[in-house]
């Protein structure tokens, strides 16, 4: 069964992530991948994620379709006009590629090359509603399709955003624009999930709630202080703080967690940002009786 599939019969759906090497040695995300075959729904595979160069996620959706998973290949506005982005979704279909998460991407002043220009030409929603349109049979300015390609859409949001009501709104066009399901930003606090999720009840759209495993009480400050969207509560530092091992002691935060969104049926499933220790999710998914 796959992500739609598990999604529209309301079973709690597991996804996680990957990002393609700074390079072409896609070693690593090979062995990454077949650790956790059978026990993921599906793989995102990030698009020059920090608008760092890499491989594009549509070359690494196709490396973990050769492993056997079912990727989600996100695609971004950032480097992309709008021709290119219909080519990219176009190219992904032709792969047997159906997952797609629509981005609007960092800013390139943040990654390694800041002297590139963003292209912006559309935004998420936009990417959706090009998507849209190419399920329709056309491309943006209406001119037919040989061959129709199928996608199941998704996109993000930010449950800790002041004022939240923004972040709902955005959400409202993304779903109208043709967004199934949403992937959150980090949340360690199952009040804000909660929170949200009562905020958003009447709205036809499944939302994995993000869980990135914590490394050390550095990387937990650092997201506090440098990333929008996310708060590590202190009694979670704290507990860091206390632990030998910080690493395990980050799994275990992140494996209650997700058995308690699991156990209450809070949200529709968990997507896990593994951030670089993609190694650890088998141990992880261990932890939560996966």
């Amino acid at each position: 069964m796959g992500l739609k599939e598990k999604l529209e019969h309301n079973e709690f759906a597991i996804t996680a992530e990957m990002a393609p090497p700074k390079g072409i040695d896609f070693g690593r995300i090979r062995e990454c991948a077949q650790a956790v075959k059978g026990r993921v729904d599906a793989v995102n595979v990030t698009d020059f994620q920090s608008a760092v160069v890499r491989p594009s996620s549509l070359g690494g959706a196709k490396i973990l379709l050769e492993e056997g998973l079912e990727p989600v290949m996100q695609i971004t506005g950032r480097d992309r006009n709008r021709i290119a982005i219909q080519g990219e979704l176009l190219s992904a279909a032709a792969l047997g590629i159906k997952n797609i998460l629509a981005l609007t991407g960092d800013h390139t002043s943040i990654g390694d090359h800041p002297e590139a220009r963003g292209v912006f030409d559309i935004d998420s929603v936009g990417i959706l509603q090009a998507a849209t349109k190419l399920m329709n049979g056309e491309d943006i300015n209406g001119h037919e399709l040989s061959g129709i390609p199928e996608y199941f859409l998704g996109a993000s949001v930010t449950p800790l955003y002041e004022p939240v009501e923004l972040q709902i709104i955005k959400m409202v066009k993304k779903i109208q624009a043709g967004a199934k399901f949403f992937q959150t930003q980090a949340v360690y606090d199952i009040d804000v999930i909660k929170g949200f999720m009562e905020k958003i009840k009447d709205l036809d759209a499944k939302v994995l709630v993000g869980v990135i495993p914590l490394k050390s009480v550095g990387m937990a400050k650092y997201m506090n202080n440098n990333v929008p969207g996310i708060h590590v509560p202190d009694e979670i530092i704290d507990r860091m703080k206390k632990a030998q091992d910080k690493e395990k002691e980050g799994l275990n935060i992140a494996a209650e967690f997700i058995k308690q969104v699991r156990e209450e049926k809070i949200c529709a499933g968990v997507h896990i940002m593994a951030v670089g220790a993609e190694e650890n999710l088998p141990v992880l998914f261990d932890m939560c009786g996966f």
